[in-house]
């Protein structure tokens, strides 16, 4: 079987990690299948939301142990490479991503969830950034986004001593939006999906790019932004809809443009 399963239910595009005998561990299918399928999400209007799964008893361990000690340096530039195209593609989807996390999400695995724009898990997860007892860094973005959920001070603390945090502590952390129990885990990412998919999609993929792109501007650029943003989302079909639907007391039937 693929080391990642697609599947399309309406809107909502579901994206499952699929090496359960690994715990998921990443494999270049793997990687190259998620870009593959966010890249040509951005293109597929029809697409509106994507939900990131892992199959069997965790999300993702992240690297996969039986090649560590064996890869040279060339093969790392080249892996990490590929997982950087993902991670880069993710922040750039101007749709949302929802990673649904149970189990383990450990090392990439983590920062893979922490790249997405929602995480949602079950109370029994955990979450490691196990790099530091091997004697490597943390990659795939992991240095960019825990620093700015958690702050430097507590990003060292868990980058450099790897201590596992459970589900309670990551969502008082601030980077889980939802924690619930593991048996009600996929009922609660697919209403929290289809919500999303109900939305103003242009008008979400607009603002998350300018979040996004708020870590490196400065407050008058992202006003700017904000302002000419702001003047092409006014003729969207989404905006005239809206205002339609809140005159007219019912709720709005949004098409994403």
């Amino acid at each position: 079987m693929s080391d990642l399963l697609v599947e399309k239910q309406g809107p909502i595009l579901g994206l499952t990690l699929n090496r359960p005998d690994s715990l998921n561990a990443f494999s270049g299918e793997m990687i190259e299948g998620l870009i593959k399928q966010i890249k040509a999400a951005e293109q597929d209007d029809s697409i509106k939301v994507i939900v990131l799964s892992g199959a069997g008893r965790s999300f993702s361990a992240g690297g996969d142990v039986k090649t560590m000690g064996k890869a040279t340096g060339p093969d790392v530039y080249e892996h990490v490479g590929r997982l950087n195209e993902c991670i880069v593609a993710m922040q750039n989807l101007e749709k949302p991503i929802v990673a649904a996390v149970h189990g383990f999400a450990a090392g990439a695995a983590f920062n893979l969830a922490l790249a997405s724009d929602f995480i949602i898990t079950s109370e029994e997860s955990r979450f490691v950034l196990s790099f530091s007892q091997v004697g490597l860094i943390s990659d795939g973005g992991g240095l960019y986004f825990l620093t700015r959920v958690v702050g430097p001070h507590r990003a060292k603390e868990l980058l450099f001593l790897a201590e596992p945090m459970d589900a309670k502590t990551a969502y008082q952390a601030g980077f889980l939006n939802r924690v619930v129990p593991l048996d009600q885990l996929k009922d609660e990412v697919t209403s929290f999906a289809v919500r999303l998919a109900q939305g103003p999609t242009k008008a979400y993929g607009k603002m998350k790019k300018i979040v996004n792109d708020s870590y490196h501007l400065t407050l008058e650029q992202v006003l700017e932004q904000e302002r000419l943003t702001q003047m092409l989302m006014v003729e969207t079909h989404d905006h005239k809809e809206g205002v339609a639907a809140f005159k007219e007391k019912r709720k709005p039937v949004f098409q994403g443009n």
